[in-house]
């Protein structure tokens, strides 16, 4: 018989959040007497509307431990991350780390997890860029070689494991230098069906902005290469003041707070003015799960540089162009729903022209069942319920 497995789940920014509660949602529904989640926020984001709000919206339950790190440079983010986390390890003793992504709050669980000899559990393990000037490229692939479960979404991450030596048939037992790796679809895809239905029924968002069904897009910029950098920033609202002006599109951009703060400065002068001129743009607060969803499954083409918002696009079946030079989600741009612009406004626009101009875009399901968080933790008992610890 298997023995209850305790299990460190890290989190520190919105999508690791929401990724987290199929996790959690699942545990709840068929776990309860056989896997005990403890939850550490990092506070990465610290802001009450990207992380409190969620927590409450997605019924996930509160984090046992907040870090309250907040911002800082890559290094005292995360150095003071593994201090935290290295404590939450030694005193909780779990039975293996949970991860998501690649964030510096992945990063540092995977450094601290991997000195205290913690078996590592990473899910969407595999993505690649190939663009190591990307921190969260670097944090990815080192979270990868630390793990002992590594849990791909796509069969695209799958083979970029095999390809940097990991072994398509391992057997156990299992560890960071004998590690298993699975295709297992993606748990973002497992959320948006969860709460599709839920964001029609409860959100009111289009209501309160006086939006209509299919009639506009939507932006999010948040991505410090662009947000940072004056000529990507301009560059990008020129696109986007462009598209809506020559094909009378209203777009709504619901505001990073990072991106709020330095619009003015950032952005040419010339450039702010027309925004803020603009009939088309409506620049909104950040908006909830549930509220972003409604937004994406009611508009006609989504822009963005988020790789949550991406995916969410293709699961949604809407049109995307993605604001970066590269994207892990290859899948997207190889089925044609999505095209790469980066910050190069005529790329955007010609983009924008392609996708508003098809009539049908092909979404095949390759991102799986829906049922990822479900085979995750199945495994989890698998791997870790013989070994498990008397905590």
């Amino acid at each position: 018989m298997l023995q209850k497995i305790k299990i460190l789940t890290i989190i520190g920014t919105r999508p690791q959040i929401i990724k987290a509660s199929a996790i959690s949602r699942t545990i709840k529904k068929y776990h309860k007497d056989t896997i005990q989640e403890i939850i550490v926020h990092t506070g990465q984001h610290y802001d009450a509307n990207m992380s409190e709000v969620f927590f409450k919206e997605l019924q996930i339950p509160q984090p046992n431990y907040n870090l309250k790190v907040g911002s800082g440079t890559h290094g005292v983010q995360t150095a003071e991350m593994i201090k935290g986390i290295e404590k939450i390890i030694l005193k909780e003793k779990p039975d293996c780390m949970v991860l998501y992504g690649d964030t510096n709050s992945t990063l540092a669980g995977a450094i601290a997890a991997s000195k205290l000899h913690c078996k590592i559990v990473h899910i969407e393990a595999g993505l690649r860029s190939y663009n190591k000037t990307m921190p969260e490229e670097i944090n990815r692939i080192l979270c990868d070689h630390c793990s002992t479960l590594l849990f791909s979404p796509t069969q695209t991450g799958y083979n970029n494991l095999i390809k940097e030596g990991f072994i398509k048939n391992n057997q156990p037992p299992f560890s960071a230098d004998n590690p298993k790796i699975y295709h297992c679809g993606d748990i973002m895809y497992d959320n948006t069906l969860h709460f599709s239905e839920i964001a029609s029924k409860k959100s009111e968002i289009l209501k309160k902005n006086n939006l209509k069904k299919n009639t506009y897009a939507l932006a999010t910029i948040h991505r410090d290469n662009n947000t940072d950098n004056p000529e990507r920033l301009s560059s990008i609202f020129k696109a986007i003041l462009n598209i809506a002006g020559n094909k009378n599109i209203d777009y709504v951009i619901p505001l990073h707070p990072r991106t709020a703060k330095i619009l003015k400065e950032n952005l040419f002068t010339d450039v702010y003015n027309q925004l803020i001129l603009s009939k088309h743009i409506r620049i909104i607060e950040p908006v909830s799960f549930l509220d972003m969803i409604e937004l994406e499954q009611n508009s006609i083409l989504i822009v963005t540089d988020s790789g949550g918002v991406q995916k969410e696009a293709y699961f949604l079946q809407k049109p995307c162009i993605i604001l970066r030079p590269q994207t892990e989600w290859v899948e997207l741009t190889e089925h044609g729903s999505s095209i790469i612009a980066d910050a190069d406004e005529v790329k955007i626009i010609n983009a924008a022209n392609i996708l508003l101009a098809k009539n049908i875009i092909n979404f095949p399901p390759i991102f799986g069942n829906g049922k990822a968080a479900d085979f995750i933790c199945d495994e989890l008992l698998n791997n870790f319920g013989n070994t498990a610890k008397d905590n």
